[in-house]
């Protein structure tokens, strides 16, 4: 189906599609990166994926279309971060979606905003999962994240995989660093995207479960 989310003090609408199959194992919202939108075609895949495993998902707009005209709104990471908190709030008052056990996707700079919103809800966020993300971006925040995190880089993507592992030094949870190997940043090459997938959706069903 498709949903807004109303931001009162702001009078702004973000576009989202939610999915929500019947006793879903918790609610997965895609975090996306900076330029992107709810129609990235890599994130709508994983959303499949993932649906196909029994998991809700939430893919939306961070930005209204105006916003995110500007070049220096689509990377500012505080006011992206709080977009996700919004969300995340309203998620936690419409009634399909409340009782569902949260956890974020988070995809190339969208890994940090999902990041900082987990540090900021703390064991309210049932996990984190980053997709060729970057989580270094959230360096300051990344010793308050308490939700079970896996980072998925690709194998010859090796300046992301350098800034991963400074992040994964940082963080003090439950924590996973995987590469996936021969496939570049966006896991172009056949299947990669495919075993990224699957990757998350185990994740995101070990650890939601667990939440129960």
């Amino acid at each position: 189906m498709s949903v807004t989310t109303i931001n009162k003090t702001l009078k702004i609408t973000l576009k989202g599609n939610l999915f929500l199959p019947k006793h879903s194992v918790g609610l997965v919202l895609f975090s996306h990166g900076s330029g992107s939108s709810r129609l990235s075609p890599r994130n709508n895949y994983v959303a499949e994926v993932l649906q196909k495993n029994g998991l809700a998902t939430l893919l939306f707009d961070l930005l209204t279309k105006d916003e995110d005209r500007i070049y220096e709104t689509q990377f500012n990471i505080d006011l992206l971060t709080k977009r996700l908190i919004e969300v995340t709030e309203w998620l936690h008052t419409y009634v399909p979606t409340k009782e569902l056990i949260k956890g974020y996707f988070g995809a190339s700079t969208g890994a940090a905003y999902a990041l900082k919103a987990a540090a900021f809800y703390g064991d309210i966020i049932g996990t984190v999962v980053s997709r060729g993300g970057r989580p270094d971006l959230a360096m300051k925040d990344l010793s308050r994240v308490t939700a079970p995190t896996l980072l998925l880089v690709g194998g010859w993507d090796h300046m992301v995989i350098a800034l991963n592992e400074s992040a994964f030094e940082k963080l003090k949870c439950k924590r996973k660093l995987e590469t996936v190997p021969e496939t570049s940043h966006l896991f172009e090459e056949p299947g990669k995207l495919e075993d990224v997938a699957l990757r998350s959706a185990k994740w995101f069903i070990t650890w939601l479960s667990a939440k129960k």
